[in-house]
C-alpha cells in the first residue's frame, strides 16, 4: 500500500510538473502557475507579468525584430547574444578597428556608438480580441473572403484601439487563427553599442560547435536604450538620456546547479507543433535535404575565401553565420524528427484523434481533415520543392541574383503601379544598395553562383525550369554573367538606374544579370507561385480547422500556440541529457573546456592571451567557483529563433544566464518537443560578468548593475567585487 502511495503521489507531482511549450504570459493562471510551482518557482505569476505594476515583462524588450534583450540597470542597458548584435559590431568594424576581432567596450557613455536601424520594442500590455478580429465571418464560406475580412478588421481595431501616441498597437493570431492577440508596444530607436567580446570569445567553436553540446562560448554584447527627456521613444539625438525602466533584471552571483529552476522569457519565432505526420514526412524527407545541400555548397565556397583572406573575413563573418546557422539547425532537425520516431508517433496520435472525432460524432466537422491533408501536402509537394530551390538559390544565397530580383521587381512596380511608384522604389534601392555591396565580393559570389545555378538545374522539378538552364554548363554562364552584368558593383548599378524610366528599363534588359533573374522569376511567379498559394490556402484552412478541433476534442491537454514572435515564457529545470546509448552530458561547462578545445591561430577555436593569462592564474574575482569558472549550461526550457538574447531567470526572479542555442539533437522541437533530449544552451551570467570585468576591464558596467546572492540570501556587499 505504501508502494502504491508513492507511486501515486511520484504520478501526480510528475504530471503537475510537465515541461515544454510556449506560453502567453498574460494567461499563466492556473495550470502553468501550478506546473511552475511544482518545478520550484517561488515568483507569482503577477511578478512576471502584470499591467499595471511593473514586473518582468518590462525587462524583456524584442531586440531588432528577431532576437530578444533583457534590461540589466536603472540606466537602460541591456544584454543580448553576440550574434544578435553581430551586424551592429560587424558595421563599425574595419580593417584598422576590427571590432569583431577584438572585441569594443565603451568606458564612458560619450563613447557608446549609435546604430542605424536598430530597435528595441517593450510589451505595454496584452489583451485577447478574438471576437471582434472574427466578427462578420461566420456566414462567409469562401477562405480568401474569409481571410480578407479578417484583414479588414485586424486594420480598424489596430487604428482605434487606445494607445498612446508613442506606442503601437499588434494585433497577431494563435492557434491557427483560432484566437487573436492584441500587443500594445513601445519601440526605442536610439539604441547604441556598450561592449562586445572578441569573436573568439563571443563565437568561440562558431560553426562546428553550433547546436552542439558541450559548448564554450560567450555569446553576450551589450546595448544601451535611450530616451527623450520624458523616457519615451525618440530617434537618436545627442540630447537623448538613458532610458529608465520600470524593471530590470537583479543577477545573481550563486549560479546553477542540476534541477534548478529555470525561465526564458522572449520572442520565439516560429514552430510548427501541430503540423500532420504528412507534413512532417516531407519536410524530413524532401525538403530539408534539398535546402542543407544548398546551403552546403554556398557555406564551402565562402570558406576557403574567408580562411584565406581577412577583409573577405570581415566582409561575410555575419552573412556567414546566417547561412550556417540555420543549415545545421536543419541537418538536427532531420536527425531529431528520424531518431524520436515522430512521423510514426504522429500518425498514432492522429489514428486515435480519428477515433475521437468519431466518439463524439463531429464526422460531418472533422470526418475528412486527415484524408484532405494528405491529398494537399501531395499535390503541393513539387510547388513547395521548387519554391525552395527559388528561395534558397535566387533570393538568400546569390548574392548577385537577389540584386537582380529587386531590380526584377522594381519592372513589375512600373507595370502593375506606374511611373510615379517606379521612380521612388528606384531612387530607394540605389540608397539602400550601397551598404550592401560594402560587404560584396564578387569573386566570391561568382563561385556560389557556379555551385547553386548547376545544383539548381540539375535538382528543381524539370516542369518548373527556365529554357537557359536546360543542359547548362554552370561554370561558362558564371563567366559570362559576372564579366558582363553591371549587378556585380555599386557603379554598375547607379549605371543601370541612370535615366528616365524608359532608358532604365531599356539598360536593366540588356543586362545579362538580369536577363536571367527575370527568366528565372517569371517562370517562378507564373507556373509556381499561383498554384502553392492556392494548395498553400486549403492547407491552411485545414490548419486552422484541424487547430480548432484539437481545441475542441482535448480540452484537459497541454495545447499552447505556435511561436509567432510575441512574447512567451517557457519553463524547465537545468538538466543533462543522453543522446545517445553510453553518452551522458553533464548540464555545465567551464572554462577548463575552452582551453581543451583551444588551436591557436585557428578561425574557431583561437583564444586570447588574456583570457589564457586569467585561466592560468585562476583570476575569477567572486564568478568563479570552487576554482572554476562556469561557461555554460543547459536546461529543459522549449525555446526556438527568436529566444537568442533570452533571459534565463531563477525560481526568484534573477538573471542567471543567457539563452543563445539549442542542442543538435533537439532542434526538431520546432515541430515535436521531445524532454529527453530537448535542451536549450545558455551562456552563465558569471562568465558574461567575468568578461566584463576581469577580460576587459569594464568596471564602469559592473558598476551600473545589481549583484545578488539569492541562494544564500544575502545582498553582495560592493567590497567582494574588488
Amino acid at each position: 500500500m505504501k508502494f502504491l502511495k508513492l507511486f501515486l503521489l511520484l504520478f501526480v507531482i510528475q504530471t503537475q510538473a510537465q515541461q515544454g511549450g510556449m506560453w502567453i504570459p498574460s494567461l499563466l493562471k492556473g495550470m502553468n502557475e501550478t506546473e511552475m510551482k511544482n518545478l520550484g518557482m517561488k515568483m507569482s505569476v503577477k511578478e512576471i507579468y502584470d499591467v499595471n505594476q511593473s514586473s518582468l515583462k518590462d525587462a524583456v524588450p524584442h531586440f531588432n525584430g528577431g532576437c530578444t534583450s533583457e534590461v540589466i540597470s536603472p540606466k537602460g542597458l541591456i544584454l543580448t547574444n553576440h550574434h544578435c548584435g553581430f551586424s551592429q559590431i560587424q558595421s563599425h568594424s574595419t580593417v584598422d578597428h576590427d571590432y569583431l576581432t577584438d572585441g569594443f567596450w565603451a568606458y564612458k557613455m560619450e563613447d557608446e556608438l549609435p546604430n542605424k536601424n536598430l530597435t528595441v520594442a517593450f510589451i505595454v500590455k496584452i489583451e485577447d480580441v478574438t471576437t471582434s478580429v472574427l466578427e462578420g465571418t461566420a456566414s462567409l464560406t469562401s477562405e480568401s473572403e474569409k481571410q480578407k475580412k479578417i484583414q479588414e478588421n485586424i486594420t480598424a481595431l489596430t487604428n482605434s484601439l487606445p494607445k498612446e501616441n508613442w506606442q503601437e498597437n499588434k494585433i497577431r493570431t494563435f492557434y491557427e487563427g483560432n484566437q487573436y492577440m492584441l500587443f500594445v508596444t513601445e519601440t526605442f530607436t536610439d539604441v547604441r553599442l556598450v561592449g562586445a567580446p572578441p569573436s573568439s570569445i563571443g563565437k568561440f567553436g562558431s560553426d562546428t560547435d553550433n547546436w552542439v553540446w558541450p559548448r564554450h562560448t560567450g555569446d553576450f554584447s551589450l546595448f544601451r536604450i535611450y530616451a527623450d527627456k520624458n523616457n519615451r521613444p525618440a530617434a537618436y539625438s545627442k540630447d537623448n538620456v538613458p532610458y529608465t525602466p520600470k524593471h530590470f533584471l537583479p543577477i545573481s552571483l550563486d549560479g546553477v546547479a542540476e534541477d534548478d529552476f529555470t525561465l526564458v522569457f522572449g520572442y520565439p519565432g516560429k514552430t510548427n507543433e501541430y503540423l500532420p505526420s504528412v507534413a512532417i514526412e516531407q519536410i524530413v524527407n524532401e525538403l530539408n535535404p534539398a535546402k542543407i545541400e544548398i546551403r552546403d555548397k554556398a557555406l564551402k565556397v565562402a570558406d576557403g575565401f574567408m580562411r584565406k583572406d581577412n577583409a573577405i573575413k570581415i566582409q561575410y563573418a555575419s552573412k556567414y553565420a546566417k547561412i550556417a546557422n540555420y543549415w545545421k539547425k536543419w541537418i538536427g532537425e532531420t536527425q531529431g524528427l528520424k531518431k524520436s520516431n515522430a512521423v510514426a508517433i504522429k500518425r498514432e496520435s492522429e489514428k486515435a484523434f480519428q477515433q475521437k472525432i468519431t466518439k463524439a460524432g463531429k464526422e460531418k466537422e472533422y470526418g475528412t481533415l486527415l484524408a484532405d491533408f494528405e491529398k494537399n501536402y501531395a499535390e503541393i509537394a513539387p510547388y513547395a520543392s521548387a519554391r525552395d530551390y527559388f528561395t534558397e538559390t535566387v533570393l538568400l544565397n546569390t548574392e548577385l541574383l537577389s540584386v537582380g530580383y529587386k531590380l526584377y521587381q522594381l519592372e513589375q512596380v512600373y507595370k502593375t503601379k506606374g511611373e510615379q511608384s517606379f521612380t521612388d522604389r528606384k531612387n530607394n534601392l540605389l540608397t539602400g544598395q550601397e551598404a550592401f555591396y560594402k560587404d560584396f565580393n564578387a569573386t566570391v559570389d561568382e563561385k556560389v553562383f557556379e555551385q547553386l545555378i548547376e545544383l539548381y538545374a540539375a535538382k528543381s522539378p524539370k516542369q518548373f525550369l527556365p529554357q537557359s538552364l536546360m543542359n547548362v554548363n554552370a561554370k561558362n554562364l558564371a563567366s559570362e554573367i559576372y564579366s558582363k552584368s553591371k549587378l556585380k558593383n555599386h557603379t554598375g548599378l547607379k549605371e543601370l538606374l541612370t535615366g528616365d524610366t524608359q532608358t532604365v528599363l531599356t539598360n536593366l534588359n540588356n543586362d545579362p544579370g538580369f536577363l536571367l533573374v527575370k527568366e528565372l522569376a517569371d517562370k517562378y511567379s507564373k507556373e509556381v507561385t499561383p498554384k502553392y498559394d492556392e494548395i498553400n490556402l486549403k492547407i491552411t484552412a485545414l490548419q486552422r480547422t484541424y487547430m480548432k478541433a484539437q481545441l475542441e476534442l482535448n480540452k484537459d491537454s497541454r495545447i499552447f500556440p505556435d511561436a509567432n514572435s510575441t512574447l512567451r515564457i517557457t519553463y524547465g529545470k537545468v538538466k543533462g541529457y543522453e543522446p545517445k546509448d553510453a553518452t551522458l552530458y553533464t548540464p555545465i561547462t567551464y572554462l577548463d573546456g575552452i582551453m581543451e578545445k583551444y588551436i591557436p591561430g585557428d578561425y574557431e577555436f583561437d583564444v586570447p592571451s588574456k583570457l589564457i593569462d586569467l585561466y592560468k592564474t585562476k583570476d575569477y574575482g567572486p564568478y568563479g567557483e570552487n576554482g572554476k569558472m562556469p561557461v555554460n549550461f543547459i536546461g529543459t526550457n522549449h525555446t526556438t529563433g527568436g529566444n537568442s538574447g533570452s533571459p534565463a531567470i531563477d525560481a526568484n526572479g534573477n538573471l542567471i544566464g543567457l539563452n543563445f542555442d539549442r542542442v543538435w539533437e533537439g532542434t526538431m522541437s520546432d515541430i515535436y518537443y521531445d524532454p529527453s533530449i530537448c535542451r536549450n544552451i545558455m551562456v552563465d551570467i558569471r562568465y558574461v560578468l567575468f568578461i566584463m570585468d576581469k577580460y576587459a576591464g569594464a568596471k564602469n558596467l559592473i558598476s551600473e548593475l545589481k549583484l545578488v546572492h539569492p541562494k544564500k540570501s544575502k545582498p553582495l556587499k560592493k567590497k567582494n567585487l574588488k
